[in-house]
C-alpha cells in the first residue's frame, strides 16, 4: 500500500547565475565595430555620469551656470542657426532622385559613402530568442547555441559538450535533453532550419513549417522523414515503389524539395550584407633593424582599432556632486533621491567601463593567439595552417562559443588584404610529406582543377580525388565531395555543358 503521508526533504545544490556585468560583457564581445560604436553612444546618452575621456561637460555646465547672459546668447545663436536650415526639405518624403536625403547608391553624392549598417543574422536571431518564453537557464543555453552556429547556419557541437561547458562556467547542472529542447525551438525561428544538426533535420523543419498544402509537400515529408538514404542517392524508382507514387508525383515532390534552403545562410559576407568593413585589428611583421640578425628576425605588431578602444571615465562633475551630497548633515527628500540616482548611475558606468576593458583584453588575447598559430601567413601571406576554434579556446582559457562570438564579424587588416577572423579557421589535410595543410589550400586547388576540366566531360569526384593525390594531398573521395559542396560546385553530370 502506497503511503499518502506528506514528507519533508532537503536537497543541497550549488547554483551560479550570470551577473548583469557578465551578460553585458558577452553582448559587447560579439558586436562588430559599427554596432559597438553605436552601443557606446547609447550608453552615454542613457547615463549622464559616463563620458568619453577628454570630454569636459562639467566645465561647460559651470560656464553656463556662471552667466545667464552667455546662456541666452548661446540659445539665440542656436535658434538663428536652426532658421538657416530647410527642415521641411530635409525631412521630405520625395521619391528617390528628387533630392531626398534617403540613401541611394545610384546618386553621385552617395556613391563614395559607406552603405548603411544592416542587422546581422545573429542579431535577428537574438531578438527572436528574447521573444520566446524561456527561463533564465534556457536563455543561457540559447546564448551558447547561437554562439556555436557555423557559417552554413548549422549547429555541429555535441549536446553533451554544450551542457558540460555551461555547467563548468556557471556551476548550474544542464542535461543534454535540455539543450536539445532549446535547440528545437531555435530551429523554428526565422530562417526555418537554422541551427540544424544535419541536412535532413534542416529540411524536415522547413517542410513541417511550410504553409504549402499540396500533395507534393506530404510526399516530400514522408520521403525525408522515412526514406532519407534514397533521397540522398536520388533512387527515384525505389521511392516511387515504396511510396506508391507516379512519375509526375515524384517529379513534383523533388521540385518542392528544391525550393527548400539546404544552407539557411547565417554569417553573410560583408558585401552580401551591405555593411562597410571596418577592420578591428591591424597586423604586420616588423623586421629587426639589427644588421647581424636573420631576415626572419623581428616582431609582429598587433593593433586594435581605436574605435574599439574608447577611453571612458566617470564624470568629475557628478563625482563632486555625490561627495557634496554625502557631506550634507541633513538631506532633504530631493537630496536623497538625487544621491540614490547618481550612485546607481555611477555603479552602472563602472560596470560598463569594466566590460569595455574586459572586451578589449579578450579581443587582443584571441588575435595574438591567432597570429601565433598562423605565423607563416601573417609573415608571408601564405602557408595557412589547420586550426579550429578549440585550438584558440584552449590557449586563452575560454569556451568555444565565446571564441566563435569573438571571430564572427571581426576583420583584420594585413599587408596582404583584409580578412575576417573566421578565414583562419579550417580543418587539416595530410600530405605525402607527413605534414598537415589547411583544408582551404585543398579547396583552392580543387576549384582550379574543376575550372580547367573539359566542359563536355567533367571529372567525377573519384577522378578529382586522384588529381589531388597526385598533388600530394591525401584525401578520400567523400572528403572531395564535401569540399566540392562547400564550394557550391555541383556534381559532374550537372557541370556538363554542350560544346
Amino acid at each position: 500500500m502506497i503511503s499518502q503521508k506528506p514528507s519533508l526533504s532537503q536537497r543541497q545544490s550549488l547554483q551560479q547565475k550570470l551577473s548583469p556585468q557578465q551578460i553585458q560583457y558577452i553582448k559587447l564581445l560579439q558586436m562588430p565595430t559599427q554596432v559597438f560604436e553605436q552601443r557606446i553612444k547609447e550608453e552615454i546618452e542613457m547615463n549622464p555620469t559616463l563620458e568619453e575621456a577628454g570630454d569636459e561637460p562639467e566645465e561647460m555646465t559651470v560656464q553656463a551656470d556662471d552667466s545667464d547672459d552667455e546662456r541666452d546668447d548661446s540659445e539665440e545663436r542656436e535658434i538663428e542657426d536652426d532658421r538657416e536650415i530647410d527642415w521641411d526639405s530635409y525631412f521630405s518624403d520625395d521619391e528617390p532622385g528628387s533630392g531626398s536625403t534617403s540613401y541611394n547608391p545610384d546618386q553621385d553624392d552617395w556613391r563614395d559613402l559607406p552603405k548603411p549598417y544592416q542587422e546581422s543574422q545573429l542579431e535577428k536571431l537574438e531578438k527572436q530568442v528574447w521573444l520566446l518564453d524561456l527561463s533564465e537557464k534556457e536563455r543561457f543555453i540559447a546564448d551558447q547555441i547561437l554562439g556555436s552556429i557555423d557559417d552554413d547556419g548549422y549547429f555541429r557541437r555535441e549536446l553533451s559538450s554544450v551542457a558540460d561547458g555551461i555547467a563548468f562556467q556557471t556551476g548550474v547542472p544542464v542535461q543534454p535533453s535540455e539543450v536539445e529542447n532549446v535547440l528545437k525551438r531555435i530551429q523554428r525561428l526565422d530562417p526555418p532550419g537554422i541551427a540544424a544538426r544535419n541536412l535532413r533535420e534542416c529540411l524536415l523543419v522547413q517542410i513541417e513549417l511550410s504553409k504549402d498544402q499540396s500533395p507534393a509537400r506530404e510526399h516530400v515529408l514522408k520521403m525525408v522523414r522515412d526514406h532519407w538514404e534514397d533521397v540522398e542517392k536520388k533512387h527515384f524508382q525505389r521511392l516511387m515503389k515504396r511510396l506508391n507514387l507516379s512519375e509526375d508525383e515524384i517529379r513534383d515532390a523533388f521540385h518542392f524539395l528544391q525550393t527548400l534552403d539546404p544552407k539557411p545562410g547565417f554569417f553573410e559576407s560583408a558585401s552580401d550584407a551591405g555593411n562597410y568593413v571596418i577592420p578591428d585589428f591591424e597586423v604586420f611583421f616588423q623586421e629587426s633593424t639589427d644588421d647581424d640578425s636573420s631576415e626572419d628576425a623581428g616582431d609582429f605588431v598587433i593593433r586594435l582599432n581605436r574605435r574599439n578602444l574608447p577611453d571612458m571615465k566617470i564624470s568629475n562633475h557628478y563625482m563632486s556632486m555625490l561627495e557634496h551630497l554625502k557631506g550634507k548633515k541633513k538631506q532633504s527628500r530631493e537630496d536623497k533621491e538625487t544621491h540614490h540616482f547618481i550612485k546607481d548611475k555611477m555603479e552602472s558606468a563602472k560596470w560598463f567601463i569594466d566590460s569595455l576593458r574586459q572586451r578589449q583584453n579578450t579581443l587582443m588575447n584571441v588575435m595574438q593567439t591567432i597570429v601565433a598559430l598562423q605565423e607563416d601567413f601573417f609573415r608571408r601571406g601564405k602557408g595557412l595552417k589547420p586550426m579550429i576554434l578549440k585550438d584558440v579556446a584552449e590557449r586563452v582559457n575560454l569556451d568555444v562559443s565565446t571564441i566563435s562570438r569573438v571571430v564572427n564579424g571581426k576583420f583584420v587588416q594585413t599587408p596582404f588584404g583584409v580578412y575576417e577572423l573566421r578565414y583562419f579557421f579550417n580543418e587539416g589535410v595530410g600530405t605525402d610529406s607527413g605534414e598537415d595543410v589547411a583544408s582551404r589550400e585543398v579547396k583552392n586547388r580543387l576549384a582550379e582543377i574543376i575550372e580547367k576540366e573539359p566542359k563536355d566531360s567533367p571529372y567525377s569526384d573519384q577522378k578529382l580525388m586522384e588529381f589531388l593525390r597526385k598533388d600530394g594531398f591525401q584525401v578520400a573521395r567523400r572528403t572531395v565531395t564535401k569540399y566540392r559542396e562547400q564550394l557550391n560546385l555541383p556534381v559532374a553530370r550537372l557541370r556538363k555543358e554542350l560544346v
